[in-house]
């Protein structure tokens, strides 16, 4: 595919590894600019040298933010809009996996803020951004999670178990997607979950032993996350994805979409994640239309 996205600017999170690495590099290569949301700046001005070196492209540009703190995301938002006028992609690629039950500063559950929270208030701070700037995209990095989100315990406070809290964070992401893609008002702005499938990462690094063993023979059939970019930039950028929008993508096809159906979880996530980030006490979520709000 001959991609030119010239003009196009272009926000990725987890950008100094992985997925989000690799993206950036694909995207700084097709001639966008390209704004690397990484957690640690030395980490992150490193692997910034590598993009421009790889791509040949100077327009890489370094935000710091941890997603785990609210109070760094909306620096990190503010930062971006001091900066620029327009936002035409937004990758959310950011993710941990924690073996132990751990707390932010705000007293939240690590990984639900981290994989879910996060995402979900940077892409609430820079909508009206993204609809200043139509055509638009929202993509999400995800996993086709089927695990069932308990709402009467979310943080994990009577029962955790890491696996199950991770797949509910990836389960939370395809949730968010889907009231998202509802909510746009603009008919240029898409939102859609992409799965890159099985990617040799490091995302599950602080696993139990047993699951470390089985990833590192499941990695001999993994794809480079490289690999894993070229099907994330096909529905970053293609026009046969410019119209679509609420649903999951893997490798350049529409696939089964878990949850999707699941109208209910989709808008008390949205509601408690609106309520766990304050969007609903200081409406940065302006751009929602009452019609769409949950009664």
């Amino acid at each position: 595919m001959n991609t030119d996205l010239a003009g196009k600017t272009c926000l990725i999170t987890g950008a100094n590894s992985g997925i989000g690495k690799a993206t950036s590099t694909a995207l700084a290569a097709a001639g966008a600019t390209v704004v690397m949301v990484c957690r640690d700046r030395g980490r992150g001005e490193e692997a910034r040298t590598e993009i421009v070196d790889k791509s040949g492209n100077q327009d890489v540009d370094l935000l710091i933010a941890d997603l785990s703190s609210q109070g760094s995301v909306r620096a990190a938002a503010a930062d971006f809009r001091s900066r620029y006028d327009h936002l035409h992609l937004l990758v959310n690629s950011a993710a941990v996996f924690l073996t132990q039950r751990r707390l932010n500063d705000e007293g939240l559950e690590m990984m639900f803020a981290t994989n879910h929270l996060g995402p979900f208030l940077l892409t609430n701070l820079l909508l009206d951004v993204l609809e200043h700037s139509t055509p638009s995209r929202v993509i999400t990095v995800t996993a086709p999670s089927t695990t069932r989100i308990n709402f009467e315990d979310l943080q994990g406070e009577q029962k955790f178990n890491a696996t199950h809290a991770f797949g509910a964070t990836k389960t939370a992401n395809l949730l968010f997607t889907y009231a998202l893609a509802r909510r746009l008002k603009e008919p240029g702005m898409t939102a859609n979950a992409c799965h890159p499938g099985l990617v040799r990462t490091n995302l599950m690094r602080h696993a139990a032993m047993p699951m470390r063993l089985l990833l590192r023979f499941l990695n001999l059939f993994a794809a480079s996350p490289e690999t894993a970019a070229k099907g994330l930039l096909v529905a970053a950028s293609s026009q046969e994805f410019e119209h679509v929008t609420g649903q999951f993508i893997h490798n350049g096809q529409v696939i089964e979409a878990p949850h999707i159906d699941d109208l209910a979880a989709q808008e008390r996530l949205w509601q408690v994640s609106a309520e766990l980030t304050g969007l609903n006490r200081t409406g940065a979520s302006q751009t929602v239309p009452a019609s769409s709000r949950p009664a």
